[in-house]
This record gives C-alpha cells, structure tokens and sequence, in this order.
C-alpha cells in the first residue's frame, strides 16, 4: 500500500476509535444561562463542574429580619460599596446558630438582585473548586457574592488552601466582580486545641506548634469584615415570632395569645434563636388552617 493511502487508513481508522470513545465520555459542561436566575449552585459530576440555576431563590426580605440591626447595617454597607462598583470586603458572619447569618446574606441578595447583584453558593467540599468559578464569572457585568454557608474546617482538611488564595493571596489578583460571604459558628473556622497554646510542648510531631497556630488564624483574618450574631433575649424572640405570624395571617389578637406556647417551644428546643422562632409561627399557623406563605 502506497504511503499516502497508508496514512489516510490509519487517519480513518483514528477517526473510528475516537468516535467510539466519545459515546464513553461525559457531556462537556453547560455553559452559565446568566439570564436563567439570580442565585446558582455549584455542582459537579463526573469530576466536571457546572453553574446551576437556582429557578426559586428563597424570597426572605431584609424586613424579615428581626434583633440584627447593626449587623444588617454592616453587611448592606458593604454590599451597597460592591454593587456600585466601590471597594468592599469579604465577609465572615459567626456566632450562635439560627441567628439569621445565612437568612441575611439571603436576604440581601433579594435586595440587590436588580441592581446586578448575583450570589453563588458552593460547599464546602466543592472550595477547590474555586479558581475555576472566579474564571467563569470574571468580566461579566454583574456582580457575584460566593455564598460559603455552615463553614468550617477539620484539622486535615486541606480544601481551605484553595478559599485562602482567593481570598488573597494568588499571584493573580481577585476579579472586582467577585466577593466570598462565608458563614460559621467559629471565629477561626478551624479547630484549636489548649496544646497549641504551648510553644515548648510537642503536638502531633510538629517542631513550631507556633506557626500551626498562625496557619489557622491567617484564614479567617483573610475576610475583612467580621460580623458576630448572638443568641437573642426573651423581648427579640416573641418578636420574632409575631412577625412570622403576622406573615402567616395570624391576627394580633390571636398572636398576643401564643406567648407562653413560643417560649415552651423555645425552652423544649434548648434555643431562642430566630430559627426556632420560624418553626414555632409555621407549627402554629399550620396548625390554624393558615395559608399564607412568606
């Protein structure tokens, strides 16, 4: 067989077994609909990931939010200076659980959805991930929050490294387009032990327990801006609850009789937190035929 027909079989019988491959192979990812909605999960299949539209975003409102004024003023500053193209800071929500740190960076989102606001919710498992998502959304013309919610880290995770770097500190700079909103019930995200404290005392084999120290501290000292949430007092909880009721169609005259059962509720759950608030009304008001949804 002459040479140039030799090299044309093979070339064919190439073409043959790629096609054959490719029916093995996963689809290559769907690009962003950047019109199909305003929030987006990041999934992955197959080692390969992708921007999933969230078509029904929670619809919670910055008024829904009862007992958490000052941190609602920190938190809608900053966001303010990131939709409007100003500087702003990441940002780590901590403190006790069901205070409102997720709802408000929900909340905020329903707020500047129309002014270009976009938010991106990844796990925790999926952080290595982000460098690829910064590229997806870098240039674009809205602005995107990375949603971090219930952060924390174990002591031989390594998935932190990858938040760190965009937080600050790749070689390449962070797009302008592109803020982390993390939430956590640890200041630091990463465990400490008393050991740790003890310079001259020897943790798992490390020569400078010192600088583990400074190795978890420097992760959260990478957000700008910490916003702390406290368990609520008795007065914010029953406020709490007659807004939700009120949202359910509860009339205040019947709301004003639910105090006692609110505070049983709260005591039976070992919690006064807006969570449990949220449950109660929804206990109740389902419980009354009520059919309003927030």
């Amino acid at each position: 067989m002459p040479a140039p027909l030799q090299m044309d079989h093979l070339l064919a019988r190439f073409d043959a077994v790629l096609g054959r491959l490719e029916a093995f192979l996963p689809p290559a990812p769907p690009l962003p609909d950047w019109q199909a909605a305003v929030a987006f999960r990041w999934r992955k299949t197959n080692q390969r990931g992708w921007l999933q539209p969230v078509t029904n975003p929670h619809p919670i409102r910055l008024s829904d939010l009862n007992g958490i004024d000052e941190q609602k003023g920190r938190i809608v500053a900053n966001t303010c200076q990131f939709v409007a193209g100003q500087p702003a800071n990441n940002a780590l929500l901590t403190g006790t659980r069901g205070s409102g740190k997720s709802s408000l960076v929900k909340a905020v989102l329903t707020e500047f959805s129309g002014q270009g606001l976009r938010l991106i919710e990844v796990d925790k498992g999926d952080l290595i991930d982000l460098p690829d998502i910064v590229d997806l959304v870098e240039g674009r013309p809205e602005r995107f929050i990375i949603f971090c919610d219930d952060l924390s880290f174990e002591a031989n995770e390594t998935a932190y490294k990858a938040l760190k770097s965009v937080l600050d500190g790749s070689v390449a700079a962070a797009p302008d387009n592109v803020l982390v909103y993390a939430t956590s019930n640890r200041r630091h995200l990463m465990p400490e032990y008393f050991s740790e404290n003890l310079e001259t005392s020897r943790v798992a084999d490390e020569i400078h327990p010192g600088e583990a120290i400074e190795e978890k501290i420097s992760l959260s000292e990478r957000f700008g801006l910490w916003v702390s949430f406290y368990p609520f007092d008795q007065d914010h909880y029953l406020a709490i609850v007659a807004h939700w009721l009120r949202t359910f169609g509860v009339d205040d005259a019947v709301i004003a009789t639910t105090e006692r059962d609110a505070l049983n509720w709260a005591l039976s759950r070992g919690s006064r937190s807006g969570r449990v608030a949220w449950q109660f009304a929804k206990d109740w008001a389902g419980s009354l035929g009520k059919a309003g949804k927030p």
